[in-house]
């Protein structure tokens, strides 16, 4: 609960700034006291009238009029955490860029709070290489995200860049307020494929997507964690408020694991080519009319889990994931005995699992097996997400 908190929330330009008057009511509800801001774009969806009612308290909107009593510093002092809801694309790129040219921009400034931001936008400025930056720069600053997640948006499309539920945002500020079960802790995640190269066009791979691994590190910061994600070439959108490598090889995927300890935890849920070929060709194999194929001469990849599992500076946790298409749970314990981790995740990825949006997964541990029913990946995630934290508890 809430009870006797001071959460100061701004409202900036987004057609979803309704939810911000539904998450008012909720963390109100709970015993906090909400004072709000509201941006000139946000007033072009939100009235201060109605967040004023919601609320129970003046709404802010003027740095002017504001400043008659240092208002900035003022309110930046008062509040506990700082909630933006919803964070439009420009006013994550204000806040990247230190810009205090209105209220809520010098309160971000001034303020010595944790900072919680709700993205929400059109997924094509969510996914634009400059919003992307503008979150890397504020994560590195300790900016904490709440989404934002897929879904409809206002325009006839879907995608990643909704706002996240008002619910869910309470949670979050739940969560960051009560410092989370994970905070102080660093965790390490690998993702997606590795690409091994056979000449400069062609490459042997896995088939997998990352989101099951990029939704583990977005699961295990919003408790609380400190989390790099090391990660293959993928489509995916990098998680909110983590810290991405990204790699190629697993060669590289091994380097930038080991450039990351310390950790006290390690889950290693990219899929790695197990194989390489040993020689790469310099130039593109040309095919030859009436040429046999050619033969490739194959190396052994480093065992990344293996490795980390015996490593100097190993984790206290080290859980691996196990990719099978027959006799999943004997394959897993055997990975478990063989690797020297704590934990096998393992699934059955016979049918849609690489790529598709659910997973159904056992948790294979030296105590026994857990089946787990079929979820979304996010699901998954935050369970297991759950379970680490109860572990280095």
């Amino acid at each position: 609960m809430l009870h006797g908190r001071r959460i100061l929330l701004v409202v900036s330009g987004s057609v979803a700034g309704f939810k911000a008057l539904m998450l008012a009511r909720l963390l109100r509800a709970e015993g906090a006291t909400v004072r709000a801001v509201l941006t000139a774009a946000g007033a072009r969806f939100v009235t201060k009238e109605s967040l004023a009612a919601i609320t129970g308290e003046a709404v802010q909107d003027d740095l002017w009029a504001a400043e008659a009593e240092i208002g900035h510093i003022r309110l930046a002092r008062w509040a506990e955490l700082v909630a933006v809801v919803p964070a439009s694309a420009n006013r994550l790129a204000q806040m990247a860029h230190g810009l205090a040219d209105d209220l809520a921009g010098c309160i971000l400034l001034a303020t010595r709070a944790p900072v919680l931001v709700a993205p929400a936008m059109n997924p094509a400025m969510w996914e634009h290489p400059a919003t992307r930056a503008n979150m890397a720069l504020l994560a590195a600053r300790g900016v904490r995200f709440a989404g934002p997640v897929e879904g409809a948006m206002a325009e006839p499309e879907s995608g990643a860049g909704r706002l996240m539920e008002p619910d869910a945002i309470a949670a979050e500020i739940r969560a960051v307020l009560a410092g989370g079960p994970l905070s102080g802790r660093h965790v390490l995640v690998t993702s997606g494929p590795t690409h091994e190269p056979i000449d400069p066009v062609r490459y042997i791979a896995n088939r997998s997507s990352g989101r099951q691994g990029h939704a583990i590190a977005a699961a295990l910061a919003r408790l609380g964690a400190r989390v790099t994600l090391v990660s293959g070439p993928v489509q995916v959108p990098d998680p909110a408020g983590v810290t991405v490598r990204r790699v190629q090889t697993a060669r590289e995927m091994l380097a930038a694991c080991e450039a990351a300890l310390p950790a006290d935890a390690v889950i290693c849920a990219a899929a790695v080519a197990d194989w390489r070929v040993a020689a790469e060709a310099g130039q593109k194999m040309k095919k030859e009319p009436g040429a046999a194929a050619p033969t490739l001469a194959m190396a052994l990849n480093p065992d990344i889990l293996a490795t980390l599992s015996c490593h100097a500076q190993r984790p206290r946790l080290v859980v691996g994931f196990a990719a099978e298409t027959e006799k999943v749970v004997a394959h897993a314990r055997d990975k478990l005995a063989r690797k020297g981790c704590d934990w096998i995740v393992a699934n059955d990825v016979s049918g849609d699992v690489m790529g598709g949006a659910e997973n159904a997964v056992h948790l294979v541990t030296a105590s026994g097996v857990e089946d787990w029913p079929r979820a979304p990946k996010e699901e998954v995630a935050a369970r297991l997400a759950a379970r680490v934290a109860e572990a280095l508890a």
